[in-house]
């Protein structure tokens, strides 16, 4: 699969390459999963054999990857809270908010920084980010870094492996299983912390010891 890619996109024109780089990590954020992080690392085996120039692959990806977590973020900025906590919004609960904006408090754009990180957690970070109302210079700034910290990762892996589907594999899946575990002991612990908290405030509300 991975060489039937690279020899299909690398008879393309470089001026396509580069807008293929920009409309799947923009496409990637909007609508997950995409091969985005694939055709990346494999426009980085094109730059080993001189098909496209390093710098402006590495800038229209970052590009790419950034108009579309600001998509997200600016439609979540246009959300009204209230339709939210109303429950207007089938697909997202008053508790998912209150859960995003304590994310959000602890971890504070820590989580923007390592957004592209998480794959299939990207458009989640990026909608709640505009949600919880992060502040737009900084959000924009963090981004950016996130963007160009896994894309300069990627471009790079590409070209020092090649076509070394192998490598390239392993890596890919290798991630994913430890991305995979770390966000199920994330989600077990939340869970668990979630029943305590709502068992605890169960008993306060009906638990009281009776006065005379």
């Amino acid at each position: 699969m991975f060489e039937y890619l690279l020899s299909s996109v690398s008879q393309l024109p470089p001026a396509t390459i580069y807008l293929i780089l920009f409309v799947l990590p923009f496409i990637e954020n909007l609508f997950p999963p995409s091969p985005s992080d694939v055709i990346v690392v494999l426009c980085g085996s094109i730059i080993a054999t001189g098909g496209i120039d390093y710098l402006p692959a590495l800038i229209v990806t970052i590009a790419g990857s950034e108009a579309g977590f600001l998509v997200l973020f600016y439609l979540g900025i246009q959300t009204d809270k209230k339709i939210i906590q109303a429950g207007k919004l089938k697909f997202i609960s008053q508790d998912a908010l209150l859960s995003a904006e304590n994310w959000f408090r602890r971890f504070g754009f820590w989580l923007i920084i390592f957004n592209r990180f998480f794959p299939g957690l990207r458009s989640v970070i990026a909608y709640f980010a505009g949600v919880s109302e992060l502040e737009v210079r900084n959000t924009v700034i963090y981004s950016t870094i996130s963007a160009f910290l896994w894309n300069t990762m990627l471009i790079t892996m590409g070209f020092y492996l090649g076509n070394n589907i192998e490598a390239i594999d392993s890596f890919f899946s290798t991630y994913t299983n430890i991305f995979l575990v770390l966000l199920g002991g994330a989600v077990l612990y939340w869970g668990l912390n979630y029943f305590r908290v709502k068992r605890e405030k169960a008993k306060a509300a009906g638990g009281g010891p009776n006065e005379p």
